[in-house]
């Protein structure tokens, strides 16, 4: 086992992902993209500063999102902690987020708070319930996003790590179907720090740890089969309702290796697949920039922020999917430079794999 080589992974796919999150921080959530080319230019090629009025003004050109710092929290955690602690990271959203907002959309650390932060805000400040009755039904991928750092720290670990994933997505996400895709995509992030390729057969690899429980999701047809089956499978199988977040990826995949299927330039593939927060929108756009630049770091994470809309969510998706390929040791020195944090942010990286 290549053990320097996947730690250079783990650690290129979360710096990556807090790369995504400060690239989306100026342009982030123009749906009118004459409009941001006017104000950006023709291409973004790197960190801006958020414009009077936008959603994130006042912060500065590689400062983190509140879902960055947010993610920083929680990779703090799991680097002193050695592992995924849900009371100490619990603990930090209370007295480092929670108590320094009042659930409006622009309060707290980092700028604007995305809905499922302002319902955890309500859940546990003003309704006092305990954590893990604390989700709600955004169709959002910010439990995604975040927890890219317990795929990275556990992607040797995988049946373990996907548990405390879906736990850690939970804290703020309880659709079923948002649940399970987003942590099928943590799920690939660990298997692409493993070192398996994205590749046609990758998704026959993960189906078989479903089918070895081995990983958190449902399956009806082996429910079936061992009498088990009932009103609701999950109960026997596992905490997710399906694995087919594990499937998708690998045709999206097969479409961008396709020379019949173009999308050009890569950065249209937003209005493709949708400029929209929605989860629906935003991973299959994710997945198609981690294969089609899944060594070029700078192109695909630029082309992801350039696509308007939720370019932030696509952005740090896309980071993390590509880091998890060509590892830290091929992100342009630039991105991490310029970077909030980013010093600490490497150092951190490089410790979550023992």
């Amino acid at each position: 086992m290549d053990r320097d080589g996947i730690r250079d992974r783990a650690a290129g796919a979360v710096v990556g992902a807090f790369i995504g999150d400060a690239l989306g921080l100026g342009p982030h959530w123009y749906y009118d993209l004459d409009r941001m080319r006017a104000d950006y230019g023709p291409w973004i090629d790197g960190y801006t500063d958020p414009g009077p009025g936008r959603y994130h003004a006042g912060l500065k050109a590689g400062d983190l999102s509140q879902t960055g710092l947010i993610t920083l929290e929680l990779l703090r955690s799991v680097a002193e902690r050695d592992g995924y602690d849900e009371r100490d990271f619990a603990n930090r959203l209370d007295e480092q987020f929670l108590q320094k907002m009042d659930g409006a959309a622009y309060s707290g650390p980092g700028g604007y708070t995305n809905q499922s932060i302002r319902d955890l805000y309500r859940a546990r400040v003003k309704e006092g319930k305990p954590w893990g009755r604390t989700g709600d039904y955004a169709d959002t991928t910010e439990g995604a996003e975040r927890a890219v750092v317990i795929a990275a720290r556990y992607a040797l670990s995988p049946s373990e790590g996907a548990r405390m994933i879906a736990r850690n997505i939970g804290l703020t996400q309880i659709d079923p179907y948002v649940k399970s895709l987003s942590t099928a995509y943590c799920v690939i992030v660990s298997a692409l720090i493993r070192g398996e390729p994205f590749d046609d057969a990758l998704a026959g690899k993960l189906y078989s740890m479903v089918e070895k429980a081995e990983l958190p999701f449902s399956h009806v047809e082996l429910a079936e089969k061992k009498g088990t089956h009932d009103q609701e499978p999950k109960a026997a199988f596992g905490l997710l309702p399906s694995p087919d977040g594990l499937l998708f990826p690998s045709h999206i995949r097969a479409a961008a290796k396709d020379p019949e299927v173009t999308i050009e330039p890569a950065w249209k593939v937003s209005l493709v697949y949708g400029m929209p927060c929605s989860i629906v929108c935003v991973l299959p756009a994710a997945y198609y920039l981690g294969a089609r630049f899944h060594e070029d770091f700078e192109q695909a994470v630029l082309h992801a922020v350039n696509g308007g809309g939720q370019n932030m969510s696509r952005a740090m998706l896309t980071g993390a999917l590509v880091g998890a390929q060509a590892g830290l040791s091929n992100i342009p020195a630039r991105f991490i430079e310029g970077l909030s944090n980013g010093r600490e942010i490497v150092s951190l990286a490089r410790r979550l794999v023992p």
